[in-house]
C-alpha cells in the first residue's frame, strides 16, 4: 500500500469542478490519504458541499480573471497574489505534499503556491477544449490529467495522462426507479425527461424546456432542475401542467438519473460524465457563451459517438425541442442505442486513475 499522503484538492467555483474534486477526495480517503478540499466562498459551493460532512473543506475568495486589457486587471493581479499567499499558509498548516487543481482560475493560486513550496502539483481538465486558465496553470504542474483525449494537443511539451473525469461514487449505483420516483413525487411507470442546466442553471434553456412540455408525448412527466435563481420563473411558466416538477437545486442526482428516460442538458464536462456513467440518452444544448465554445466541443464527442443529439441554442425553438425529445422517447431502439453509446464513453474508474497518478509521482525519478 502506498504511503499515506496529505493532498489538497482545489475544486471550487462550480459544480463541474466541485463534484469531481469530491469524487477524488473520497477515493483518496479510501486509500488511506488525508485530504483537504479548497472551495470558493460562493453560495453554490457551500450548498453543494453541505451533504459531505465526512470531508474537510476550507474556503477562499474566488479569483475571476477580467479581460486582459481591462482596467480591473491590476486589482485582479493584487487579489491573485494575496490568494497565493493565503494558499501557501494553508498548505503549510495542512502539511500538504501534493496539490490537485480541478480547473478554472480557482485552481491557479493553490497550484502555483504548491509549486513555489516544491510540492507535487497537478491540474485536471475535463473538457475537450481546455480552458485558458488550465493551460496557464499547467506551467506549474508535475502532471496534467485529462478527462477527454481530445484535449491532449492543447498541452504541448507537458506530461499528460487521460484519466477520464471523476464522478461521485453514487452515480454508478443508482437507486431503483420506483424509489427514485417516490423521491420526487413522480410516477415510475411514465416516461420521464430530466432537465438540468448545471449547478448555476440555464435561463434560455429553462424557458425552452418549460414551453416545450405542452408538446411532449402524452403521459410524459418532467423533472426540471432549474437552478435557484430561475426556479420561480420556470415554475410559473410550467404552472398547471401535470407531472411537471421544478427544483431549484437537486442534492440527489442519482435518484434524478434513475427516473430519467432522457436528459436535456447543457454540455458541461461533469454533467456529461454523469450522463455517460448512468447510460442515458441526451439532448445537449451547449451554453453559447462558454469560453472558447468548449461545451460544443464536449457535445460533439457525445454526438459523434451516437450518445446524444446536439442542438445549438440559436437553432432551437420549444417546438423543435419537443419534437426531438419525442423522437427519442417514442423509439425504444433509439434509446437503447444511445444508452449503449453513452456507456461506452464512460470511464468508471476515473477517480482511481487520478489517485494512482498522484501516488505514482512520489516514486517517479
Amino acid at each position: 500500500m502506498p504511503k499515506s499522503r496529505k493532498i489538497l484538492i482545489a475544486c471550487g467555483g462550480t459544480g463541474g469542478h466541485l463534484f469531481p474534486g469530491i469524487a477524488v477526495a473520497e477515493a483518496l480517503l479510501g486509500r488511506g490519504h488525508e485530504v483537504l478540499l479548497l472551495i470558493s466562498e460562493k453560495p453554490v459551493d457551500a450548498e453543494a458541499s453541505a451533504k459531505y460532512r465526512h470531508l474537510r473543506f476550507a474556503a477562499i475568495p474566488a479569483v475571476a480573471k477580467p479581460p486582459t486589457l481591462s482596467p480591473r486587471m491590476l486589482a485582479f493581479l493584487w487579489t491573485l497574489w494575496r490568494s497565493v499567499r493565503q494558499c501557501q499558509r494553508l498548505l503549510r498548516e495542512f502539511g500538504a505534499e501534493a496539490v490537485l487543481g480541478m480547473g478554472g482560475f480557482t485552481s491557479l493560486p493553490p497550484v502555483f503556491a504548491g509549486h513555489r513550496l516544491g510540492l507535487k502539483t497537478f491540474i485536471h481538465d475535463s473538457n475537450a477544449r481546455p480552458g485558458r486558465a488550465n493551460v496557464l496553470t499547467s506551467r506549474f504542474c508535475s502532471g496534467v490529467l485529462l478527462g477527454l483525449e481530445a484535449a491532449k494537443t492543447f498541452f504541448p511539451n507537458r506530461a499528460t495522462l487521460t484519466t477520464g473525469t471523476p464522478a461521485r461514487p453514487e452515480i454508478s449505483h443508482l437507486p431503483p426507479r420506483a424509489q427514485a420516483a417516490a423521491r420526487f413525487g413522480l410516477d415510475p411507470t411514465r416516461p420521464t425527461v430530466v432537465v438540468t442546466g448545471g449547478s448555476q442553471g440555464a435561463h434560455r434553456l429553462n424557458e425552452l424546456c418549460a414551453q416545450a412540455a405542452a408538446n411532449l408525448p402524452p403521459a410524459t412527466q418532467v423533472l426540471h432542475i432549474a437552478g435557484t435563481s430561475d426556479c420561480a420563473r420556470v415554475a410559473q411558466i410550467s404552472a398547471g401542467r401535470a407531472g411537471y416538477q421544478v427544483l431549484g437545486f437537486c442534492d440527489d442526482m442519482p435518484a434524478a438519473y434513475a427516473i430519467a428516460d432522457l436528459v436535456i442538458a447543457r454540455a458541461g464536462a461533469s454533467s456529461l460524465t454523469e450522463i455517460a456513467l448512468a447510460g442515458l440518452p441526451s439532448i445537449l444544448v451547449p451554453y453559447p457563451f462558454a469560453a472558447d465554445d468548449h461545451q460544443t466541443r464536449n457535445a460533439e464527442v457525445f454526438a459523434r459517438a451516437g450518445a446524444a443529439t446536439l442542438i445549438q441554442e440559436r437553432d432551437l425553438s420549444a417546438e423543435q425541442l419537443a419534437a426531438q425529445a419525442a423522437t427519442i422517447l417514442l423509439d425504444q431502439a433509439t434509446r437503447d442505442r444511445m444508452r449503449q453509446a453513452a456507456l461506452a464513453l464512460a470511464i468508471p474508474d476515473a477517480a482511481a486513475r487520478v489517485c494512482t497518478a498522484i501516488e505514482s509521482s512520489f516514486s517517479a525519478p
